[in-house]
């Protein structure tokens, strides 16, 4: 039945659209990535781009154009010609983030692009070194009530969504933890299990060998919800730690003046090929969730993220590198 539900949904859509939005796209699509190869960001594009031009016969070519704390790519894919055939790849630092951390950041989610829906959605995981004395988030709180501004945690980097994550939750727990920045994830969880910090904040893919070889233990999640990757992983809340939603999401976006009808066929496609079985595997391995929420849904979950994250660099009074 729900086949039928989709294909009558798809049928409609098409039938509805535009001429021009019905012929789109005749042409390889752009989609800007803002980090070097290989990172969470670069992943999914590769991925849900692989999987369309499988599904539709679509061609992407996929451009790398890192630095500049994102601004360099965002920037780019802000000015670019609004006909749909240059998309952005962006995630939670991008706009909600930077917003919160500089005082002036080079472009605007509402005034220069259009979310077309979040792609995938990764937790993070606030985990300790084997040796570490706590095991719970309510020890964690304890030691740090104890000794302010000595419980240290690591990071990929000062500013980062994982850093942000870190205040959050000692901002909600009402202490102050120390941050230590790293220059990347795995640096970040490889400090940890080797017991150069008790604590950090890392994503999953970070930390899975580290878990399997018993150097380091999960004290929970900074996401609102527990995950699927190991439903035994508890949050925040769960834990007496009320309000901690942070999570890595991955984002489509494209210029601001990028038709409407172009937007609901993006939305569409990418939404049908992330409900594809195999590609809800894929991301799971890597500890992810897909999306496909719509348009609108997805701008009101960066609204959210961006005012929180304002809170958070405040409490934490959070300096950018």
């Amino acid at each position: 039945m729900k086949s039928l539900a989709a294909l009558a949904c798809a049928a409609f859509v098409t039938l509805t659209l535009p001429a021009v939005a019905q012929e789109y796209p005749t042409k390889p699509i752009r989609v800007f990535v803002p980090f070097a190869p290989g990172g969470v960001v670069d992943v999914t594009a590769r991925l849900l781009t692989q999987k369309m031009s499988e599904r539709l016969g679509w061609s992407f070519v996929v451009e790398n154009r890192p630095g500049g704390n994102g601004f360099i790519a965002v920037s780019a894919a802000a000015k670019a010609p609004a006909d749909g055939y240059t998309l952005l790849m962006a995630h939670t630092g991008e706009f909600a983030g930077n917003p919160a951390l500089f005082p002036e950041v080079p472009y605007e989610l509402e005034r220069d692009f259009k979310p077309i829906t979040m792609v995938s959605d990764t937790p993070m995981l606030l985990v300790a070194s084997k040796d570490a004395p706590f095991n719970t988030f309510a020890e964690v709180v304890e030691a740090a009530k104890a000794k302010p501004g000595t419980v240290a945690f690591s990071s990929p980097g000062n500013g980062s969504i994982n850093h942000l994550a870190g205040e959050w939750v000692a901002m909600q727990a009402k202490v102050k933890l120390l941050h230590v920045p790293y220059k990347g994830g795995a640096p970040a969880a490889a400090a940890v299990a080797a017991g150069e910090v008790p604590l950090g904040v890392v994503a999953v893919p970070a930390v899975q060998t580290h878990l399997r070889t018993g150097r380091m233990k999960v004290i929970g999640l900074t996401t609102a919800e527990r995950t699927p990757y190991d439903k035994s992983w508890v949050t925040a809340a769960e834990s007496g730690i009320p309000g901690v939603n942070s999570s890595n999401w991955v984002g489509l976006f494209a210029p601001k003046g990028v038709s409407d009808a172009i937007i609901q066929k993006l939305y569409a496609e990418v939404k049908a090929t992330l409900d594809n079985p195999e590609v809800k595997e894929r991301f799971a391995q890597a500890g992810a969730v897909t999306g496909g929420m719509p348009p609108a849904d997805f701008l009101a979950r960066i609204k959210v993220d961006a005012e929180r994250y304002k809170e958070v660099v405040k409490a934490g009074d959070v300096k950018p590198e």
